[in-house]
């Protein structure tokens, strides 16, 4: 069986769009603003240095920001909603 696809890298296009490279290979670009909401993502919808700081956690292959903010792989691949 293989295992799920993951995000492999993040790249920042602007405002807050990011293009995510899979571990299939595959790029896709994402708008997060959507999903910036709540007290734990305000620091990254209202800077744009903290928004900056995004990183792919390796083990669990989805996008990571320092205060411990992330969002599941699997939304952003699948442009499923947010629970």
């Amino acid at each position: 069986m293989r295992p799920p696809t993951r995000i492999a890298a993040v790249r920042l296009l602007g405002a807050r769009r990011v293009e995510l490279t899979l571990t299939d290979g595959a790029t896709k670009e994402v708008d997060l603003e959507p999903m910036l909401h709540g007290p734990l993502f305000d620091p990254m919808r209202l800077s744009d240095e903290v928004f900056a700081a995004v990183r792919v956690d390796p083990e669990l292959g989805t996008l990571v920001w320092p205060n411990g903010a992330d969002i599941c792989p699997d939304v952003l691949i699948h442009d499923l909603p947010l629970a």
